[in-house]
């Protein structure tokens, strides 16, 4: 509201509109605080019945056995290792392209490359899920012993090719975004055109490069699609690429399509697992925003 009492406007459809823009940015806002409000109840309840330490550190996490345990440990591995494996694909090659984007491609091939990428942002996920099935599975299944037919290296593999443009377009954005005299003073000292970029640009827009690829981790964590398709439904506390996991997200597109009854313990740990990744990602989330704004700040 202080926007409106900064300048009093001689049009009323001027403040009308800006009201209306107040209101609407406000939405964000509300939907977090609504998606937290609808999970917390049940939240609440799942930890009256199972102990906070138990759901931290137990290493086993097996609701629906008769002698059931709760502890998240497996579903975080499971996710952090496939999210481990996407951001080995996904950084080295997404940065490589975002200097070749920013720094080597003409105005016009730039724009015609951006928007391929976007493009492939919009390719539906299941999709490469089951491309790491059927294809990039058997592949590995070759040349890699002891690989399940669903594991986290194949659903790593393809996510990261899936998050890639998160990383490339952003960072280029970043890049971009660094003042042209940077670059001209770098020239005039006789640098080369890969030691600006790498040496000079590079490091200007390490706020933003570092934003693009914890956005990038935000993402891979809250993929649902290829690891519930490619990597499995079973949690196992491993670090091993070649057995058979579940994520946090996979275990709740199992739990919701599975036969839990309502108001058995079971049914209020979908919750639970929702609420862990819902903070985790919006953490990561805030801490990409923090560094955003550190970075134009920066620089404007």
């Amino acid at each position: 509201m202080e926007i409106l009492k900064q300048r009093p406007s001689r049009h009323p459809v001027e403040r009308l509109t800006l009201l209306v823009l107040l209101l609407l940015s406000s939405v964000t806002l509300l939907t977090t605080l609504g998606v937290i409000l609808s999970l917390l109840g049940d939240v609440v309840e799942f930890f009256r019945r199972v102990p906070l330490a138990e759901f931290l550190f137990a290493p086993e996490w097996t609701p629906l056995f008769a002698e059931p345990r709760y502890g998240i440990a497996p579903l975080l591995a499971g996710t952090f290792l496939v999210t481990a494996i996407a951001l080995l694909v996904a950084i080295p090659l997404g940065l490589g392209l975002a200097v070749y984007i920013s720094e080597y491609l003409p105005p016009q091939r730039r724009s015609r490359v951006l928007g391929i990428l976007e493009l492939f942002e919009g390719i539906p996920t299941v999709v490469f899920g089951y491309f790491a099935l059927l294809f990039v599975t058997p592949l590995l299944q070759k040349v890699i012993p002891g690989l399940s037919l669903f594991n986290p290296l194949s659903a790593g593999l393809v996510m990261g090719f899936a998050i890639l443009p998160y990383i490339s377009n952003v960072a280029a954005d970043a890049m971009q975004s660094v003042p042209r005299s940077i670059r001209e003073a770098a020239y005039a000292l006789g640098a080369r055109p890969y030691e600006v970029a790498l040496k000079v640009v590079f490091p200007a827009a390490i706020s933003g490069i570092i934003a693009a690829v914890i956005l990038a981790t935000s993402r891979a964590i809250g993929e649902t699609m290829i690891v519930a398709i490619a990597a499995g439904q079973r949690p196992t506390l491993t670090l091993d690429p070649r057995e058979t996991i579940a994520t946090m997200t996979s275990y709740i597109v199992q739990a919701a399509t599975g036969d839990q009854p309502v108001g058995s313990t079971a049914y209020y740990a979908l919750f639970a697992v929702g609420f862990t990744l819902f903070l985790l990602t919006l953490a990561l989330n805030v801490l990409a925003q923090y560094i955003v704004e550190r970075y134009r700040e920066r620089y404007e």
